[in-house]
């Protein structure tokens, strides 16, 4: 089974709408897959879709923008959770911070606009909270990435749509 054909399941006995909305609130499908699902299974128009679809995905944002923070502080008290962010922090910034430091919020826009796994609103604002970019240029640059992300998945489904229909 795929993750969609999963999501769809778990969801199966919520209304559509709230079920796109849903889908697209968790962390590793996103609007990625609550599209797909919204058009191909739903039979949602593309528009509906994209719309549920884009509040879905963002709202845990404004939660984990503000929240990030204080919750690592927190959890910093204990040696594992220190250890652990020390590692992730010093990673992150070795592996991507030339990109950061060179294209600031706009390199944070385009990483959660490509529709791959490990990108998106979730991870923008994880990228956001270990570079320090503050709230409001977070908030906008990761529902920049959002609204374009959701255009290139709708694309890509009604593509895929349009190329299966061709092919049968």
């Amino acid at each position: 089974m795929s993750l969609q054909e999963i999501l769809a399941d778990i969801f199966g006995n919520f209304p559509e709408w709230l079920a796109t909305v849903l889908i697209s609130c968790l962390p590793v499908a996103e609007l990625r897959a609550a599209i797909p699902i919204a058009i191909l299974q739903y039979q949602m128009s593309p528009v509906e879709a994209y719309i549920l679809a884009v509040i879905g995905n963002m709202i845990p944002v404004i939660p984990l923008l503000l929240y990030l923070d204080p919750v690592s502080s927190y959890l910093r008290k204990f040696s594992y959770w220190d250890r652990f962010f020390n590692w992730l922090f010093t990673r992150t910034r070795r592996n991507h911070s030339d990109t950061f430091e060179k294209y600031g919020t706009l390199g944070l826009a385009i990483f959660v606009a490509i529709p791959l796994p490990a990108t998106g609103a979730w991870s923008g604002c994880a990228a956001a909270f270990v570079f320090g970019i503050g709230f409001k240029h977070a908030l906008m640059a990761i529902t920049a990435g959002v609204l374009i992300a959701g255009l290139v998945v709708t694309m890509v489904t009604l593509g895929g749509l349009s190329l299966s229909n061709l092919l049968i």
